[in-house]
């Protein structure tokens, strides 16, 4: 099984990047959309990757990050999620991000994303719920308090958006629980709120 690949950035498409090896060899691997571009014709990089093997074609799936590259195998280990769906996540959402959904059940944010229904979301909270208990940060990001933001609407909106934005679990729980009167505010409010006080901490 092919575990990584470094090599040069031969072509740059939709889906997948041709990295070139200095043997000459290139393989074509399928990425998420936001790892594809970070990625430039002619420069060298490293992907750790997934060999998918198929009646009809094996298949090499690659991310720039461990992170991403163990929510993807993560993914493969529920029931009805191939490498297509599970790839169409990681370009969705990031990492965090939708541990945090998983953590906090919400099956709002996990019907958004690419080929997932309402049955395959119930499937990912039902199969990952004790795989995802302790990803995602320290004990701010723990499943006892994401669920004290689970309630509203607007809250679980500006999570999601600063997820969206690059913030961790572990910075934006502390951040809302700073926030008084949360339930009153729309999800706008909450996100101002939050990007102060991350911008204080600097």
């Amino acid at each position: 099984m092919i575990g990584s690949i470094k090599g040069k950035v031969a072509y740059l498409a939709n889906e997948y990047c041709l990295l070139e090896t200095n043997s000459g060899v290139g393989y074509r691997v399928f990425m998420p959309a936001a790892h594809l571009g970070e990625l430039t014709v002619g420069a060298e990089t490293r992907v750790h990757t997934y060999m998918a093997v198929r009646e009809d074609a094996i298949l090499l799936f690659g991310f720039l990050t461990q992170d991403y590259y163990n929510l993807f195998l993560m993914l493969l280990s529920v029931s009805g999620v191939g490498p297509k769906v599970a790839l169409g996540i990681l370009s969705a959402v990031k990492p965090d991000a939708f541990y945090l959904a998983v953590q906090s059940r919400d099956l709002k944010v996990l019907t958004k994303l690419p080929g997932i229904g309402k049955k395959t979301a119930e499937r990912l909270l039902l199969e990952l719920k004790d795989k995802v208990g302790g990803i995602g940060g320290d004990d701010d990001s723990s499943f006892a308090d994401v669920a004290t933001f689970s309630g509203g609407s607007a809250v679980n909106e500006a999570i999601e958006a600063l997820c969206a934005l690059g913030y961790s679990n572990s910075e934006i729980m502390p951040a809302l629980k700073q926030i008084p009167n949360q339930a009153e505010l729309t999800s706008e409010a909450i996100i101002k709120q939050a990007l102060k006080l991350f911008a204080g901490r600097k």
